[in-house]
């Protein structure tokens, strides 16, 4: 029988995997720019990620659902694919460390305003001061303020996604395989332009693989095991350090290196993703002990 610390541990391996996963499908995705361009890139990520969705969970029984939202699972899709689109579109114009800090942003303001804890407002501080000093390295190679501006509504986009998945939630990997159909089509006028360059070269088609498998599929997998086997609170401090893996994985990918500021900025928005999940978690189980 497989105990409770064997099930924490396939749950702390497949969340890490996600999360190394995910990040390094950004770096490589970045370096299919200079061939493609970022909304291209976007697209055939979305593209593959969708057809091996519909393949795994096989949607079209919810086009005989009455019960399907389809309001819901369209702008799902649409925001699905703008913080995919706005994201690959800020990588060209900063760091991909910085970037994906930016991003986070979505959701942990979506957590932020959904619990109303006033603990709260000291991570809302430590995020809001990792985003004031960004710019004071400068604006060089690594960062510029249209990429931070981009990256702003990536995070929009993302903290939107969440509050529409929730809404689709009911439907399982379905709804995740219908809202990237969605994304894919909404991608598609932005990124059509240098499609034929995918089959460019063996190279450049299977980096476009290697980033939609890396990128969607085998997070999605890895989450689905890590959520099973872990407390919420744990799953989600672990993915607090986004911004730092991001950070290394370009660092020892595409040479991106930080400055100061830029470090301190990443570590204080880690600090607010991490404050905000234990406190969450502290909240839940005192309510669990009065109620009890």
């Amino acid at each position: 029988m497989v105990g409770l610390d064997s099930r924490q541990g396939i749950g702390f391996l497949a969340a890490c995997l996600s999360l190394v996963s995910v990040q390094l499908g950004a770096v490589v995705a970045k370096t299919l720019f200079p061939v493609l361009g970022p909304e291209t890139v976007a697209l055939v990520r979305l593209g593959l990620s969708a057809m091996l969705l519909f393949f795994i969970f096989r949607p079209w029984q919810l086009f005989s659902q009455q019960t399907t939202n389809w309001g819901n699972l369209l702008i799902y899709g649409m925001f699905i694919s703008g913080m995919n689109v706005l994201v690959y579109k800020a990588f060209a114009y900063m760091s991909v460390g910085l970037a994906i800090s930016i991003e986070v942003l979505g959701p942990l303001t979506v957590a932020m305003l959904t619990s109303k804890r006033k603990q709260d407002l000291l991570w809302a501080g430590c995020a809001l001061i990792g985003i004031l000093i960004l710019p004071l390295g400068g604006v060089n190679q690594n960062f510029s303020y249209q990429g931070m501006g981009l990256a702003l509504a990536a995070a929009v986009c993302w903290g939107l996604y969440i509050i529409y998945g929730r809404r689709v939630a009911s439907s399982g990997g379905s709804s995740v395989a219908v809202g990237m159909l969605v994304a894919t089509m909404c991608a598609a006028p932005l990124g059509a332009q240098h499609l034929d360059l995918v089959l460019s070269s063996y190279k450049v088609f299977f980096t476009c693989v290697f980033v939609s498998l890396f990128s969607s599929m085998i997070p999605l997998l890895m989450d689905i095991v890590a959520m099973r086997r872990l407390a919420a609170h744990v799953f989600g401090i672990l993915l607090s350090a986004s911004p730092a893996i991001s950070a290394l994985a370009a660092w020892f990918i595409l040479a991106e290196a930080l400055n100061t500021y830029q470090v301190m900025a990443i570590i204080m928005i880690v600090v607010a993703c991490i404050g905000c999940s234990y406190t969450s978690y502290k909240q839940k189980t005192s309510s669990l002990k009065v109620s009890s």
